[in-house]
């Protein structure tokens, strides 16, 4: 999704500088039908996923998913992965949102010895000078957290969406996922509430509800990751063009969704099952003279949302936990 500049708070031509939602917020025709859709799929989840928990970023989309759990009285955890380099303004939102639905966002942090180590070792600007060590970066401080926080979780939240990007026109529903858990295979259900909801219509719905979100948003970042990765985008940039700019187009993953998932099937919001596919390429920084790097932005991840190939599980069917053969 490309952002123009109409689209832009406070850019040329829109009438002074205003805030994100009145700038962004746009209902399509068949947003009522959307909305019905989600919360029937909501209610759904909580039925045959529980125990249910929400990743949340702190974005606008997980903003609407947290609202939409507790207007709809779905009693799932939420929580954060708190990188040790969030924005001031990402983190001050956990504040304002446990007041306002009343619930505890728990906080999942990074090893901090590992953390400690990594940056003796690799310096603070180690994200900038490989992908390599961008990406463990992005291991230690994302992924191993969210292992964590999944832990004993057969379902889980996110706010992905088909429009953030070319590596996630494909997002499911629902897709479930088969991972390794210290020596046991788990299945999880992994579910996207707003997979075809509009950048617009997100908005929208936040102006409807009044739902608090980041500052921000407000100063161009439509897309808001840990404080050294992200900028703010110019108009006619991608909706994630703020995201580890620095680098080659076709390695923008972090780990959270890639990787770990070993089979999946994808069933939408109407009971129909397809099946889909998402590889993160190699990449490098920019300026690399190797052939066959992708300008695209297909693959503009930090990984956490990424699958694996897909195998033929209904989705219907939960697999039991079951050893991992030596």
């Amino acid at each position: 999704m490309t952002i123009s500049s109409s689209l832009l708070p406070g850019s040329p031509g829109a009438h002074g500088a205003m805030k994100a939602v009145a700038f962004y917020a746009r209902a399509s025709a068949d947003f009522g039908r959307k909305l019905a859709a989600t919360e029937a799929l909501l209610r759904d989840a909580d039925a045959r996923f529980s125990p249910l928990t929400q990743a949340s970023s702190l974005g606008a989309e997980d903003m609407v998913v947290t609202h939409l759990l507790a207007k709809l009285q779905i009693d799932a955890s939420i929580f954060v992965l708190d990188t040790g380099m969030l924005h001031a303004e990402t983190l001050a939102l956990i504040t304002r949102a446990e007041a306002r639905y009343g619930r505890t966002f728990k906080i999942y942090r990074p090893d901090a010895q590992a953390a400690s180590q990594f940056v003796a070792e690799h310096g603070d600007d180690a994200m900038r000078r490989s992908v390599a060590l961008r990406k463990a970066c992005c291991r230690l401080r994302k992924v191993e957290p969210l292992e964590r926080a999944l832990a004993g979780k057969i379902g889980w939240l996110t706010g992905l969406r088909r429009e953030q990007s070319g590596s996630r026109a494909d997002v499911p529903d629902v897709e479930m996922q088969e991972v390794v858990v210290g020596r046991a295979l788990v299945s999880r259900a992994k579910l996207n509430p707003l997979a075809d909801w509009t950048w617009g219509e997100v908005w929208h719905f936040i102006a409807l509800e009044g739902i608090p979100y980041n500052p921000l948003h407000d100063e161009f970042f439509p897309s808001i990751g840990c404080a050294p990765c992200t900028r703010a985008i110019t108009p006619g940039e991608d909706f994630r063009a703020g995201r580890w700019w620095w680098e080659n187009e076709s390695a923008k993953e972090c780990g959270l969704h890639s990787g770990d998932a070993r089979a999946s099937v994808l069933q939408s919001k109407t009971g129909a099952e397809v099946s889909a596919q998402a590889h993160v390429g190699e990449a490098d920084v920019k300026g690399s003279a190797e052939p066959g790097r992708s300008q695209s932005e297909s693959a503009k991840e930090c990984g956490l949302h990424a699958s694996a190939p897909p195998g033929n599980l209904p989705i219907s069917k939960i697999i039991p936990v079951r050893p991992v053969a030596a």
